[in-house]
């Protein structure tokens, strides 16, 4: 895909726990790796480019920018965030135009995922 001028072209996240982090991921959302290096991971399969960043040693400090993921089947995603160890802190809610809910990753990342459903 072609860099676009002003756009969101890369996101990275805290991280603090690499094998968790690959194993929640790619178990509940499919997302592939690449290792570079003890302190860094990027991903693809996310309709976005970025990564996950354990360079700097710092802590996450959740909540931060919410990146909101998007699924067809709201209460399947959920099951597969569950499954894969991450924890629903904020249960589905309906909003005008479709539902969501609030999970963290094994880092303490914040995430929501919503659907038109």
């Amino acid at each position: 895909m072609p860099h676009q001028n002003n756009s969101i072209n890369y996101i990275e996240f805290p991280m603090v726990k690499l094998d968790e982090t690959k194993s929640f991921y790619s178990k509940a959302f499919g997302w592939r790796f690449t290792d570079w290096g003890p302190d860094y991971l990027s991903f693809d399969g996310a309709g976005i480019d970025g990564g996950f960043n354990r360079e700097d040693k710092v802590p996450v400090n959740a909540p931060g920018v919410l990146v909101v993921l998007y699924a067809e089947d709201l209460e399947k995603t959920g099951t597969a965030i569950s499954a894969a160890g991450g924890k629903i802190i904020k249960p589905a809610y309906g909003f005008p135009g479709g539902r969501r809910f609030h999970f963290t990753d094994p880092n303490g990342n914040q995430l929501a995922v919503w659907s038109e459903k």
